[in-house]
C-alpha cells in the first residue's frame, strides 16, 4: 500500500469514527423521542439532525471507505450496488439488502420535501440506524489488516 493510500485511509477511518459517534448521540435522542403525530420543534429539530447524520455517515461509509477499500484490495470500480455487494462477500456489513435501503433512503433524505413522508423517513432512519453503525464497526475491524500505525 503506498504512504497516499495509507494517510488516505487512515483520514477516512477517522472521519467515519467521528460521524458514527454524532449518529449515535443522536439516535439515542431520538430514539427516546419516539415516533409520532406530531413533534415539538426541539424534537423535530432534533430528528432533522438524525436524519442528517445518517445521510452523511452512509455516504462516508458507502462512497468512501467502501471504495477505498475495493481499490486496496484491487477490486474493480463498478456501481454503488457493485460495491454494496462486495462489501458484503468481505464480511463488511451484513446484508447488501439493508445496505441497498440504507442508501435508497439516504436519498430520500437529499430529496424529500413533503413533511408526511419525512415521518416516514425517520422511522426508517431508526430501524436502520443500528445496521449503519454495525457497517461501520465491521468496516474498521477489517481495515486493521492495513497496519495502519
Amino acid at each position: 500500500m503506498t504512504d497516499q493510500l495509507r494517510v488516505l485511509l487512515k483520514n477516512d477511518l477517522k472521519l467515519l469514527h467521528d460521524a458514527c459517534d454524532v449518529l449515535e448521540y443522536s439516535f439515542k435522542k431520538c430514539r427516546d423521542i419516539g415516533l409520532k403525530e406530531y413533534y415539538e420543534p426541539e424534537e423535530l429539530e432534533s430528528f432533522e439532525s438524525f436524519t442528517g447524520r445518517f445521510a452523511r455517515l452512509s455516504d462516508i461509509l458507502i462512497q468512501k471507505l467502501f471504495r477505498l477499500v475495493d481499490e486496496l484490495d484491487l477490486d474493480s470500480a463498478g456501481t454503488v450496488r457493485d460495491r454494496i455487494n462486495r462489501a458484503e462477500k468481505k464480511g463488511l456489513i451484513e446484508r447488501s439488502d439493508v445496505f441497498v435501503e440504507i442508501r435508497m433512503v439516504r436519498n430520500d433524505i437529499a430529496h424529500e420535501y413533503l413533511p408526511e413522508a419525512i415521518h416516514d423517513i425517520f422511522g426508517k432512519v431508526l430501524t436502520l440506524t443500528p445496521h449503519l453503525m454495525d457497517g461501520v464497526g465491521r468496516t474498521m475491524e477489517y481495515c486493521r489488516k492495513y497496519e495502519l500505525n
